[in-house]
């Protein structure tokens, strides 16, 4: 490394997570009760995000399935047709992707409930969405702001990642189980 760099890990890191700390300053604890909600009653779940969103969503989806609930990702082959009594639990950070809202069409017409996570709710606001879930996190499309110290998305990736996890603990909470439950669906095929 160079003897002569200003990087500061330490510095940084703290940085990142004070940022973190900010969106959920900000953040409104009844939406994640009305998400929470909406699981408790789904019969399945079927999450989806595009690019590192994505990557969050599987992880979200992954942790649904070790609280206990049929959870799956759009494009996985055993992910099943979504349907009445479903719900389909979309990230869209930047507020719309065409790929996001034909498959909230699609969700809805076939019966299912839609939430879409974003950090832009107005321009999230014009696809076919139940309830919308405000994330306050900078994103691809508004890192001119300069809100964080992480880089392109990753401010309103992490976000989304740690919101997933807080999601989970309070879901163990309205199902009556414990953090030990979650290791009795964990695989045992590694």
């Amino acid at each position: 490394m160079n003897p002569q760099s200003h990087f500061d890990l330490n510095a940084l890191g703290l940085r990142a997570c004070r940022d973190l700390e900010g969106v959920f300053a900000q953040l409104n604890p009844t939406q994640l009760e009305l998400l929470a909600k909406e699981i408790v009653a789904a019969r399945r779940i079927v999450c989806y995000g595009a690019g590192r969103e994505g990557l969050m969503m599987q992880a979200i989806a992954m942790r649904l399935m070790h609280a206990g609930f049929q959870s799956y990702v759009v494009g996985e082959m055993v992910t099943p047709r979504v349907g009445q009594g479903d719900l389909f639990l979309a990230s869209a950070g930047p507020g719309h992707f065409p790929t996001i809202e034909t498959l909230l069409k699609v969700a809805r017409e076939a019966g299912g409930r839609t939430i879409v996570v974003t950090a832009q709710p107005a321009q999230a606001s014009q696809m076919p969405v139940d309830i919308m879930i405000r994330l306050p996190a900078q994103t691809m499309a508004d890192v001119a702001a300069g809100a964080s110290i992480l880089t392109m998305g990753t401010h309103y990736e992490a976000a989304l990642l740690l919101f997933g996890d807080l999601l989970v603990l309070r879901l163990l909470e309205l199902t009556h189980q414990k953090r030990e439950d979650m290791y009795i669906r964990y695989t045992n095929m590694k």
